[in-house]
């Protein structure tokens, strides 16, 4: 990791890190030097500690947040002095508007909730659908999940659900937290 403020993602498909892409590029754009930094890349608690912001956004599988974002977070909460957390929860329940809040969001509710966070910032985003890339298992599944929540189930459906201004007014707040000390 470089002296940039590293955005850490945890995806499988790559969507996830599109999104991390993004808002690093929304923060170098405001004057934040930023990286996507892979979280399943070895990371120490020192390399957390001097951060003036810790920004995780995290994919949904199988109903879980990948097992690399809980990692992270394993090493976040031990921290004894955390900088504020800015958290991202990339699934597809996020497709409906009134389902991006953390107050809404069931995955982002109970993440935060087991977790004990206290999120200086937090929202759940849409991902992208893609069947023609999963696995029969995988897409049986989505497909299954879909039918319940009455989501698109056609096996050859490709759907990108991504709010990209959400994503940039994500970003554009992370901004401002990081530089609103340096103001003073």
């Amino acid at each position: 990791m470089s002296s940039s403020l590293p955005v850490f993602y945890a995806s499988r498909d790559g969507h996830t890190r599109r999104i991390a892409e993004r808002i690093a590029a929304r923060l170098t754009a405001a004057g934040i030097a930023a990286e996507p930094v892979d979280a399943a890349g070895p990371l120490s608690r020192q390399a957390l500690v001097p951060l003036p912001y810790m920004i995780l956004i995290a994919a949904i599988r199988y109903g879980h947040h990948l097992r690399e974002a809980e990692a992270l977070l394993d090493v976040y909460t031990k921290l004894d002095a955390k900088p504020p957390l800015a958290l991202a929860s990339v699934n597809l329940t996020a497709r409906k508007p009134e389902k991006c809040t953390p107050e809404t969001n069931p995955y982002l509710r109970k993440w935060i909730k087991r977790r004990r966070l206290s999120p200086d910032l937090a929202i759940a985003i849409a991902g992208r659908l893609v069947y023609p890339r999963y696995s029969l298992f995988d897409r049986l599944a989505i497909q299954f999940i879909m039918t319940l929540t009455g989501g698109v189930t056609d096996p050859t459906a490709e759907v990108e659900y991504t709010d990209w201004n959400g994503v940039d007014a994500f970003a554009d707040k992370i901004v401002e937290r990081v530089q609103a000390p340096t103001e003073a």
